[in-house]
Formats: structure tokens, sequence, C-alpha cells
């Protein structure tokens, strides 16, 4: 059995906890791994070391709490940096639908590569390749151009297209899941926790896109501008641009694991044979409102938030 260094980092003064672990990582060889041992999730660390180190480490829980967190971190091998999820669909987002059809997650999910994810699924790697592979010809523009669109640019269209949809869909679904959930709560139960998992999905994103169109998003396009004309980076009360969107990340993952819950109870959002009017364009609008997540997310987390991070670099 192999045995692992135990870094305890509850012992460790709060603000060296970070560089210690990091210094750790960064003295492992390909292969190589620690593990961290906390008294709360260490989540927070997964964001800044992905943001500051990229897909080169692997994350694994061995204990999650109540009283105890323990992750196994390990640095991967040069075979094992192949490109993630979410890169391959930045390149050509129609690989999104194969993605989708075989029950993976490629926008909330997409940083994980395509072993990884089915390892812990259980799905044929081989068979999701086969897949990819059928996906041939030249990508659509309008799906590659986003590659290429100016922050700022990319930005704006985040706003105007996809908070602008969450911001008109949101209340009408809730108000119809609930009404849903009255009528037929007793005979399909399920659908009293699908209208409690909404309601936290439409707080949470209200909340999270006022923070981006706030604070993260006019800082992006403030360094897209910076590029373009020149100038000096400026400071934000956030430090870098990695800090914000740890965050951003972090929620997208915690909204898309809300929507997977949901899509399980519907099972798929399967009508039963007694569904009324409302209860079919409820499931219908349900599943549009996830389709745009899919996209809004993998805009943000597999395009700009890493453009963005590159962009910092580059200006510094």
């Amino acid at each position: 059995m192999e045995i692992l260094d135990i870094l305890d980092v509850t012992v460790i003064e709060p603000r060296l906890k970070h560089p210690t672990i990091f210094e750790k990582f960064d003295a492992l060889l390909p292969g190589e791994a620690f593990i961290i041992n906390n008294d709360h999730d260490p989540k927070p660390l997964y964001y800044q070391l992905l943001a500051e180190r990229g897909q080169i480490f692997t994350w694994d829980y061995l204990e999650k709490g109540p009283e105890t967190w323990q992750v196994k971190i390990a640095k991967k091998t040069d075979a094992e940096n192949s490109e993630t999820i979410g890169e391959i669909v930045a390149k050509d987002y129609r690989k999104a639908q194969v993605f989708k059809n075989m029950g993976i997650d490629f926008c909330c999910g997409g940083k994980k590569t395509i072993a990884e994810v089915c390892e812990k699924k259980g799905i044929d790697p081989d068979e999701v390749e086969r897949q990819l592979a059928a996906v041939k010809g030249d990508s659509a523009n309008s799906e590659t151009d986003f590659q290429k669109w100016d922050l700022g640019f990319l930005s704006d269209y985040i706003i105007n297209t996809h908070h602008q949809y969450v911001q008109e869909n949101t209340t009408f679904i809730l108000e119809l899941a609930q009404k849903v959930a009255r009528v037929h709560g007793e005979r399909h139960q399920e659908l009293i926790r699908v209208a409690e998992l909404f309601s936290r999905v439409g707080k949470d994103l209200t909340l999270h896109m006022l923070k981006e169109e706030k604070i993260l998003f006019p800082f992006i396009k403030e360094l897209a501008q910076i590029y373009k004309t020149g100038g000096k980076v400026p400071v934000a009360d956030f430090g870098k641009v990695s800090v914000p969107i740890q965050v951003m990340d972090s929620e997208h993952e915690l909204v898309g694991g809300d929507f997977e819950t949901i899509r399980e109870l519907t099972s798929n959002y399967q009508l039963p044979a007694d569904a009324c009017t409302s209860y079919t364009i409820l499931f219908k609008k349900l599943e549009e409102y996830e389709n745009d997540l899919h996209r809004h997310v993998h805009l943000e987390s597999n395009i700009l938030f890493p453009k963005a991070i590159q962009l910092e670099k580059e200006l510094s």
C-alpha cells in the first residue's frame, strides 16, 4: 500500500497555509502525491491551485467531514496531462452534444479529462473518443468565433444573452414549479424537491450574476482595453483576477449540481401519464433553462475566465 506524506494544515498559521501547500505541491515529481488534513472543506484551495497551476494535478477526497477533511493531491504525469473536456468543447462546441448524451458535464465539470470522468462514472472512454471522432468536418463558425472574440465583447454578450435569459425566465419557472408541486406533489413527491432546488438555483444565480456584472466583468473589460490601447493593470481590492474567478467557478459547480439533481429526480424530464399542460410546460422550461445554463457556464469557465487569467499574466 502506498504511504503518502500527510500535511496537517490545521497546525499551520492561516496566512501560511496555502503558500505551504503550494510549496509542497511544486516539489512533487510527476506521479507523486501527498495528503492534506484539514478541519473544513479545502475546496477554495482547489480553485486557487487550478487557477495558478492549471490542469496538472488530481484532487481526490479521502475523508469529507464533518470534523476532518483529507484530500489526496497528486501531480499528473505527462501522459495524464491531456485536454480537459472544457478545452475540447471550447474548440468545437458541437462535441458538447456527445458529452451531454453520455451524461458527462462539459461546463461545470469541464475541468476534468475524459479519463477522469469516465473512471468516476464507469463509462467506456474508448466509446466517448469514438463518438467525438464521429463529429467531423469544419466546426461551425458561430461556435469557434467565441475563442476569437475580444474579452470585453464576450463579457457583454454573456450579460445580454445569458444573464438576460436568467432574469426573464427564473420567476416564471419558479412560480410554475411551485404551482405544479401544489397540484401534483401528493402523487409525485419529487416535484416538491424540484421546486425547492430551482428556488435555490434562482437565488444563487441572481447573486452570482450581480457579482459578475458589478465586480468581475468590469475588471476583465478593463484588462481587455489595456491590452488594446496600453496602460497599467489596475490594482483591484480582490488582488489577482483568479481570486473572484475561483469563487465564480465554485458557484457554477453548486448550481450545476442542483440541476443534475433536478434531472435525476425527473428522470431526464420524462413526463408521467397524468401530466397536465402546466406540468408539461414546466419540464420543457426546466430543460431549456438547463441547456442555456450549460452554454452560459461554458462561455465563462472554459473560455472567458482562462483567457482573462492569461491576459492578466501577459500584462503584468
